[in-house]
């Protein structure tokens, strides 16, 4: 499997579930906009079975090598950014919830989720983009949700991209980031303003906004049930002083673009 293949696998995953992110690129499109990817996310547990380092295989595999570590303690979440040697590829964000900061009951549960995993699954080359691994009933994922949002998300939706990210740097049509939010905003998509519309600044070298997820209807065991999926982001990088684009990610910002799916 190529770089090209996984990342287009990750993309109509991602797709499937979040009718925004096809709407908006095609928007996008429209004005003439060639559309290059950012980052792209992922979420799991720190299990080691599903740890960031087995869900980085593939990348790693093909030449991406780590370049930042994060922490988020509100959320008792860490994360690690992997990028590739060229810079058209986008960077991979892998975060983890830190399941042993938890209740025992939520410990139990997600150790049960990853007990189910059907033997073989996490030897395949896409498994990063395979979907959700277990079966869950919506009563437990709302068990979930009571302790932690990510956690509850990462149950019901499993191994999918949780966003791509436009590179707003690499746009022609929009003089900043306000423009394309305001462009994205009259288009009738809703922006995730937990922590302002725009997260960072150029102070930092990183601006993020993103919008809300789309809300999805997902196959429990007990039914189906209509869930936040997933969101689009738009991110913005400034030169270092060396002219370099910065690379990483500013966790506090970072924090908040979490939320873009949240329940509440």
């Amino acid at each position: 499997m190529t770089l090209a293949s996984l990342f287009e696998r990750l993309w109509e995953g991602y797709a499937a579930i979040t009718p925004q992110a096809g709407r908006i690129l095609a928007l996008l499109e429209a004005r003439g906009e060639t559309v290059r990817n950012d980052h792209i996310a992922l979420r799991t547990f720190d299990c080691s079975a599903v740890s960031i380092e087995v869900i980085a295989r593939p990348f790693v595999a093909r030449g991406y090598a780590p370049g930042g570590d994060y922490e988020f303690p509100q959320k008792r979440v860490f994360a690690r950014h992997f990028q590739h040697p060229d810079p058209t590829l986008p960077k991979v964000f892998i975060s983890a919830l830190r399941v042993a900061d938890f209740s025992p009951a939520l410990r139990a549960t997600v150790e049960s989720l990853v007990a189910a995993i059907p033997f073989g699954a996490l030897a395949r080359e896409d498994f990063c983009a395979s979907g959700r691994p277990w079966p869950i009933a919506f009563a437990t994922y709302e068990s979930l949700l009571a302790e932690s949002e990510y956690a509850a998300w990462v149950a019901a939706f499993g191994y999918v991209a949780n966003h791509f990210t436009v590179d707003v740097g690499a746009l022609e049509s929009f003089a900043d980031l306000p423009a394309l939010n305001a462009f994205i905003t009259a288009s009738g998509f809703p922006l995730n303003e937990s922590g302002g519309v725009i997260k960072g600044g150029p102070a930092v070298f990183l601006e993020q906004s993103s919008t809300r997820a789309d809300r999805f209807e997902v196959a429990f065991d007990d039914g189906v049930r209509a869930v936040p999926s997933c969101y689009y982001e738009f991110a913005r990088r400034y030169p270092l002083a060396s002219g370099e684009l910065f690379q990483g990610f500013v966790a506090t910002s970072a924090d908040k673009i979490f939320e873009s799916t949240d329940t509440r």
